[in-house]
């Protein structure tokens, strides 16, 4: 088939792609408003600077390489403990740190900690309680080794949380593309099933390789 075959079956049946992605995309976006109402799911984000009492290359290379090391210590079931109880949450130590995420950034000495959770606000509090016991754990520290030698840790900002799921935009976007490709595959099936059906002279050219000398005019035609 030429490019203007093609052509013209997206043109006669360009609709069916058409009807099926804005189907798809309306259920996508319907879906999605559901789950919002009912079950959201929001993270919350709290970045911790983490700065050696003196900024020459051995204390904050020493610094860095503790960054790690630090993100265990917030990850202990220790702390989930100690936040459970603070904030009266009822979840095990194990639940808890199933929706916390610490990472560090080497080049910013930062850590964050993510925290995902139904309730927004519940989100902060936790994120922000467990920066709160690490910023305590490095005051304790740095009360046992000399001014010079210490490592400090200062919250950023405040935490602040956004909707994690569902994100409504990109299902909506990702239902209608997956629509439009059903249709197109519909289309193609359809085109198919109908490949051997001769509906003009065009058609006999096409599968015979002879040209149409004449036709019978339809009924009641003269």
């Amino acid at each position: 088939m030429q490019l203007r075959d093609y052509l013209k079956i997206l043109w006669r049946r360009g609709w069916i792609m058409v009807l099926l992605a804005v189907l798809t995309a309306a259920a996508a976006f319907g879906f999605s408003l559901i789950v919002k109402q009912r079950a959201p799911l929001y993270k919350s984000t709290i970045k911790i600077l983490v700065q050696p009492a003196q900024t020459d290359y051995g204390q904050t290379t020493a610094a860095k390489q503790l960054l790690a090391p630090y993100e265990g210590w917030i990850t202990s079931t220790y702390r989930a403990q100690e936040v459970i109880e603070t904030l009266d949450l009822d979840m095990t130590p194990l639940e808890l740190l199933g929706d916390v995420r610490v990472a560090s950034d080497i080049n910013s000495m930062n850590l964050v900690i993510e925290v995902e959770n139904p309730d927004g606000e519940r989100a902060n509090d936790i994120a922000r309680e467990l920066a709160n016991l690490f910023l305590q754990w490095r005051f304790d520290q740095n009360q046992t080794v000399r001014k010079e030698d210490r490592i400090d840790a200062e919250i950023l900002d405040d935490p602040r949380y956004s909707l994690e799921r569902p994100k409504t935009a990109i299902n909506t976007a990702a239902g209608g593309i997956m629509g439009f490709l059903v249709g197109l595959a519909v289309v193609f099936v359809l085109e198919y099933i109908e490949a051997g059906i001769i509906r003009s002279p065009e058609d006999v050219d096409r599968f015979l390789g002879m040209p149409v000398l004449g036709a019978v005019p339809p009924s009641g035609e003269s």
